[in-house]
């Protein structure tokens, strides 16, 4: 056996020992006055202990761009406003009121009586179901749909919400959450 190979075969199974090392789980206990974690829950960069839709949802995509915003709106209910993007000059803009339904959030849209639809948050991505009640189809014009539509987070933070801008059905640039 070469000198090579023989520091080869001492030193791999120091290398292996290091591997064996835990690495932090992050469910240990937190620290809510370490500056750090309160600046990353002010900001929404981390996730609050209860879970709401408050906060930021958004995607960009080849078409265009999807969000959505909620802030709280009285004990146990949100109001949101959402577009998606389909292309130039077509796109969906609706609002409404979310509340809790089990473990889902059910969205109930304005202007459209009877539109609900259940929505599921799974790992920081809003889910709109695969079709939605026909009396949904004037959210968005000609065929296009918010059925099957996926936002991830981007932000828990209320004042991200409030922030997030996107166009109106007239084109201007609207703040929908921040009044």
């Amino acid at each position: 056996m070469t000198p090579d190979r023989r520091v080869l075969w001492l030193a791999l199974p120091l290398l292996f020992a290091g591997c064996e090392r835990g690495t932090p789980s992050g469910d240990g206990p937190i620290d809510a006055d370490n500056p750090l974690e309160m600046a990353a829950r002010e900001r929404g960069v981390v996730r609050p202990d209860t879970a709401t839709p408050t906060g930021v949802f958004e995607r960009a995509h080849d078409l265009g761009r999807d969000a959505m915003c909620a802030v709280p709106d009285g004990a146990g209910q949100w109001r949101f406003a959402l577009t998606a993007s389909y292309g130039p000059g077509l796109s969906c803009t609706a609002s409404g009121t979310i509340v809790r339904d089990g473990d889902s959030w059910r969205m109930r849209f304005a202007g459209a009586e009877g539109c609900e639809a259940v929505v599921h948050e799974e790992e920081d991505e809003l889910r709109m179901p695969g079709s939605l009640p026909s009396q949904c189809d004037s959210l968005c014009p000609s065929r296009a749909s918010l059925s099957g539509l996926f936002l991830p987070r981007a932000s828990w933070s209320e004042d991200d919400a409030k922030r997030l801008q996107m166009r109106d059905r007239r084109g201007n640039v609207v703040r929908p959450c921040g009044a």
